[in-house]
């Protein structure tokens, strides 16, 4: 896809990854970025359209699609982490995580896929994580919900590819975000990442890794699965 002048919708993007994104975008020559998060007032980065969404809330949804409708290009950002573990967590941070890490990007998806196609089709981005593939107690409710994504991701993209939509997936460890503030290990630069992901949208991968650790995970995936000896 060719980015210059794209329309795109980056949610979650007062902040972190999805600031960057936005600001890249316009760098890269969109048309215009609809620059979107839950109070539109908090996205302060010049040249862009901030539009309130709030992707946990289907009337917010389409108030935005209703809005952006010259859309081109949508990037999946929005997401938390509440380090809720599946046996002992509280069920409500377990559908919070699904709400807003599953739901919420398939809700978008939805909404914005015909607005795609009748401008002759564009492409979406989610941002995933390698933790839809590594799975860890501490993160059982992340990693099952940015799971769900992962199938999501991977069904959509062959459902809208006819229409000209082509639906790519970011994945990604830690990075120098609010979310992995907690966190004492290395972390990506978020300007980095973005750059990665907007050049990969640019030449229309459908699986972009962010760094060492996706890729050598991923390449897991492909390994035959363990037999276990009696």
């Amino acid at each position: 896809m060719n980015l210059h002048e794209s329309v795109a919708v980056v949610t979650g993007s007062n902040r972190g990854l999805g600031r960057e994104f936005a600001a890249q975008l316009l760098e890269r020559g969109a048309k215009k970025v609809y620059a979107t998060a839950r109070t539109p007032e908090s996205v302060q980065i010049p040249g862009v359209t901030p539009l309130g969404l709030d992707i946990t809330d289907p009337d917010s949804i389409a108030r935005a699609a209703a809005i952006a409708r010259d859309a081109t290009l949508i990037v999946n950002n929005a997401g938390i982490s509440t380090g809720t573990s599946l046996m002992d967590g509280d069920l409500a941070q377990i559908e919070l995580e699904m709400k807003t890490n599953f739901y919420g990007p398939l809700s978008v998806t939805r909404a914005f896929a015909p607005i795609l196609a009748s401008n002759g089709g564009g492409a979406m981005l989610n941002v995933l994580s390698v933790l839809s593939w590594l799975h860890f107690p501490t993160t059982g409710a992340y990693s099952a919900a940015k799971a769900a994504a992962w199938a999501m991701t991977d069904a959509t993209r062959q459902e809208l590819a006819p229409s000209g939509i082509h639906v790519a997936a970011l994945y990604v460890a830690y990075m120098d975000t609010d979310m992995a503030a907690h966190v004492d290990a290395p972390k990506a630069n978020p300007a980095d990442v973005a750059a990665l992901a907007l050049n990969g949208i640019e030449t229309d991968r459908t699986e972009i890794l962010a760094n060492d650790i996706t890729r050598n995970v991923r390449h897991g995936l492909l390994a035959p699965p363990a037999v276990a000896v009696a």
